[in-house]
């Protein structure tokens, strides 16, 4: 079995005529690997394991499924969906501007349209596509039985799903958001949008970014602890490199977009001017928070595309992927970049011209480590010999396509050409050329090389390669006159236009490919169906690809490997590792304690560290999930009383979900190959949890950072009015402050120590500190409606409040584990994951308060 590295250096191949390639320099690795388990009967193996992994029955089965597979499936399948229904607001749009004075719409239903059919495409398609890929492929590619996290997955899928319930009823009911997809205040205020529209968009599309954020830590920590002893970082497949970046892309860049979103829910709810010029605010700020986020998406959407072809391009043509480290170097290069380059969107605003020189050469610079891996992929097509499977199909058309995007895309990164263009026909076939180009190509090619594992089907043959003609040409039909419309000046977002008669017969053009093209995805969901139903089976390895994912039965089974592949089924192709695997020689083989346990390695070497213990299937997913839409959806009515009260089930359900984690039943070590014993997750080290906790934080950690730049640019770069002289009382301000500092530095303390009257003291401690924070609010600080840098302070009060609580709750809940002696000396329990949080609820307690004290002073 080849490693991404092993790909990259011409190991565990076949070339067309199947003669293997040398793979004795992998041969000398083995050396070190785990022993190897004896055979067992493999139809026992699968008996035992299937009992243990698969989902329960009927309804209830979906419900409480937990599976990776199953909610990876999906999720991708929900955003196929949710792609159709975008796809068909895109038919109305272009009908509405095929007559330049088009009746079809009126001005209102037409805001709405294109402002849902953008965020469907951002958030409910492309985002949930790529995390559902990565939920269903990355333990079969990895060597894994399932995710870090799986309550957390099927908790992300209902976030999803009910968020964009939410938002697809608003349409039906009139009352969609109409303000663009990226919600530009003042528009988006209350003042100019009244009602409920933009609430919907903002409370809507937050609850489908916990989604996201937890996703983000799923794939992080899946990739770094979890991957088949003996494949080192450095060799994995690069799909997980690639998956890898898209996570710490998501985990830095989604907190900005929640940030705002809240701060703008704030204003339209509260009167909280964070926006608003006249007392303080500026529209601004949304704009930078927004484009935080916005621009580094475009990779978040592109990386794992780019991934699935790196994967697939080898395998077509025969040969191994050119360039292995520099496509890593360049991934980590786009990583890095992406978060140079928000301010490409807002080059008409009125920025500085050294900052418009800066992120023109920033977004010029970003199309170096992109053409990278273009030119590698072109590398390994020019030296292997390409076959003209479907999926290399597609993969052409993205070349065609992503290519002429990305060049559109450095003529916007002009400032000139970009003030000339700047919201005008033209952005929109940029955007358009990239995202369907960079992504929506590629994921068809991952459908069709893929949906053997899925199925275990062949496909039904001839009906795939006419589709893609059908939507080559309806695409470029579409958007490549787009861009002459937008040179012309055609603005976007508009739904007549009777006074430009230049604009009539390209935009009835592009409204008559536009439905060439959507036809051409209906014949793709037609082959994807026909596969399913129709199809014959098909043989293992049908590509005779080198991959671990390609080592298991067709459609794979819910646990994916009997045993866990080792460094000897690394370095060998899959039809030569299969049946040892099936019949227990690798690690961890079966299921003989019935419970659901995987392999825990580590970070750099993937050296075997310890078992983690899974929850099976659970419905308090759903519960979840439910009880944060109950809360969502009494913000919309504007019972924000009842809403404050609807977050108490929401913190029951929470304990009871930590409940499910602590230490039961057997906690002896297990034997995972013969000699080799290794301990269970409660009683390990650093466990995935752990993991888990810092790949929150450090989101946690960019949302706190974006609270702080709004209070730097509002008191720094906003020419707004001045604040009113503060009311407080210096001395009880002061006194406060230090009632809160004290409580913090004391209950962090307090928490190195492993003991119950620690863990008693520590949530007194939070307490107190919460209670002075509180007062400070009540009394001290000005009234936040007046001017928006007081808003700023109330809106870091509260998040300080929310983070002191947590820490108070997180202090309890161990000292229940420590009266019920689930904690001791060798099990720590929730004290771990305490610790952290009180360690980070300190510093930016102490933070926060600096600043503050540092503003006011100046």
């Amino acid at each position: 079995m080849a490693t991404g590295s092993d790909i990259g250096r011409g190991r565990g191949m076949t070339d067309t005529t199947s003669r293997p390639i040398d793979t004795s320099a992998a041969q000398g690795a083995i050396s070190a690997d785990l022993p190897r388990n004896p055979p067992q009967p493999a139809l026992g193996l699968h008996r035992e394991l299937s009992k243990v992994w698969a989902n329960d029955r009927g309804l209830w089965g979906q419900i409480t499924a937990v599976n990776h597979t199953t909610l990876g499936l999906r999720f991708m399948a929900t955003a196929f969906v949710f792609f159709a229904i975008g796809g068909i607001l895109s038919m109305l749009i272009r009908a509405q501007l095929a007559t330049p004075q088009g009746a079809f719409l009126d001005t209102e239903l037409y805001n709405q349209i294109f402002t849902m059919h953008g965020s469907i495409m951002m958030f409910l398609f492309a985002i949930p596509m790529l995390e559902g890929l990565g939920i269903w492929l990355l333990p079969k590619l990895l060597g894994t039985r399932d995710m870090a996290f799986p309550r957390l997955t099927a908790l992300g899928y209902w976030c999803y799903l009910f968020g964009g319930l939410i938002m697809l009823t608003a349409l039906l009911f009139g009352v969609a958001p109409h303000d663009g997809w990226f919600m530009y205040t003042p528009l988006s205020s209350a003042q100019h949008s009244p009602g409920i529209n933009a609430d919907v968009w903002l409370l809507g599309v937050t609850f489908v970014e916990i989604s996201a954020i937890a996703a983000a830590v799923e794939i992080t920590v899946t990739i770094l602890r979890q991957r088949a002893p003996g494949m080192k970082l450095t060799e994995m497949p690069l799909f997980a490199w690639y998956m890898l970046g898209t996570s710490a892309m998501m985990l830095v860049g989604f907190p900005p977009l929640i940030a705002g979103s809240v701060l703008l829910e704030l204003e339209r709810a509260f009167d909280w001017p964070f926006f608003d010029p006249a007392r303080g605010g500026d529209p601004l700020l949304w704009q930078h928070l927004f484009w935080l986020f916005g621009h580094p998406e475009v990779y978040i959407i592109f990386l794992p595309a780019a991934g699935a072809m790196s994967m697939i391009i080898p395998v077509m043509c025969r040969t191994t992927i050119l360039g292995y480290g520099a496509i890593v170097a360049a991934v980590l290069g786009l990583v890095f970049l992406s978060f140079g380059l928000w301010v490409h969107h807002m080059f008409t605003v009125g920025i500085p011209h050294m900052a418009l020189a800066f992120f023109s050469a920033a977004s010029v610079l970003v199309a170096v480590p992109t053409a990278v891996q273009v030119f590698a992929w072109i590398g390994t097509m020019w030296k292997g010999h390409p076959q003209l499977h479907l999926p290399m199909y597609h993969i052409l058309g993205f070349f065609l396509t992503f290519v002429m995007g990305g060049l559109t895309g450095v003529m916007l990164a002009i400032v000139p050409f970009n003030w000339q263009a700047h919201d005008t026909a033209f952005v929109t076939a940029h955007l358009h050329y990239v995202l369907i180009g960079g992504f929506v190509f590629p994921m068809m090619a991952a459908a069709s090389y893929w949906m053997p594992l899925i199925s275990g089907k062949q496909r039904v043959k001839g009906l795939g390669e006419a589709a893609f003609w059908v939507i080559l040409l309806g695409f470029h039909g579409t958007f490549f006159i787009m861009h002459l419309t937008g040179l012309l000046g055609m603005p976007r977002r508009i739904d007549v236009y009777p006074d430009n008669p230049e604009w009539i017969w390209l935009n009835l053009t592009s409204s008559i490919f536009s439905f060439v093209l959507t036809i051409g995805f209906a014949m793709f969901a037609l082959d994807m169906i026909l596969q399913l139903l129709l199809g014959k089976r098909e043989r293992r390895d049908p590509w005779s690809a080198p991959t671990l994912q390609w080592a298991m039965p067709l459609p794979t089974p819910s646990y994916n490997f009997a045993s866990l592949p080792t460094a000897r089924h690394l370095a060998r192709d899959a039809d030569s590792v299969i049946l040892q695997l099936a019949r227990g020689e690798g690690a961890l083989a079966g299921a003989p304690r019935d419970r659901r346990e995987l392999l825990v390695t580590s970070v750099g070497a993937a050296k075997p560290d310890h078992v983690a213990i899974l929850p099976g299937n659970t419905a308090l997913p759903l519960l979840l999930s439910a009880s944060i839409g109950i809360f969502v959806l009494l913000m919309l009515a504007g019972l924000y009383g009842l809403a404050g009260a609807a977050l108490a089930p929401v913190s029951i359900l929470i304990w009871y979900w930590a409940r499910g984690m602590t230490p039961q039943g057997d906690l002896r070590p297990v034997e995972i190959a013969p000699d080799l014993v290794l301990p269970v997750s409660h009683r390990a080290t650093q466990s995935l949890g752990q993991t888990g906790l810092i790949a929150f934080l450090v989101a946690n950690g960019t949302l706190f950072a974006s609270l702080l730049f709004g209070l730097a640019f509002l008191s720094v770069v906003t020419p707004g009015p001045t604040p009113p002289p503060a009311e407080a009382n210096t001395p009880a301000t002061l006194f406060g402050i230090a009632v809160l500092s004290l409580s913090s530095v004391l209950a962090t303390l307090i928490s190195r120590r492993f003991s119950q009257q620690a863990a008693f003291a520590g949530a007194l401690f939070n307490l107190v500190g919460l209670a002075a924070i509180v007062l400070l609010a009540l009394t001290q600080m000005d009234n936040p409606t007046i001017h928006a840098r007081d808003a700023l302070r109330a809106a870091m009060a509260g998040y300080l409040a929310l983070h002191l609580l947590t820490a108070a709750g997180m202090a309890a809940f161990t000292y229940v584990q420590f009266a019920r002696s689930e904690i001791n000396p060798t099990t720590g329990g929730a004290f771990p994951a305490w610790r952290a949080w009180q360690s980070y609820t300190v510093a930016v307690t102490l933070i926060a308060l600096v600043v503050l004290i540092g503003q006011e002073v100046g």
